[in-house]
């Protein structure tokens, strides 16, 4: 089970991320689409916060813009 503080911030990056979506005019990918690449950035997230420091937050609205990007 996913603790507290992880699925907070899973839903901060889904919530995020359909923001992105909603502000670029373009149609939100499936919600479980959505879920899973929430939890790919938080992931992501963790691990360059942990090798380079840095504010979680900002990193994973950079990886957000990233993914944006791509599609």
């Amino acid at each position: 089970m996913k603790g507290f503080f992880r699925s907070q911030e899973e839903k901060l990056a889904a919530r995020y991320l359909r923001w992105q979506f909603e502000k670029q005019g373009l149609a939100p990918p499936a919600e479980g689409e959505i879920q899973g690449q929430a939890s790919r950035i938080v992931t992501e997230a963790h691990r360059i916060a942990r090798e380079r420091g840095g504010n979680l937050l900002d990193i994973m609205k950079g990886l957000v813009g990233d993914f944006l990007k791509k599609n």
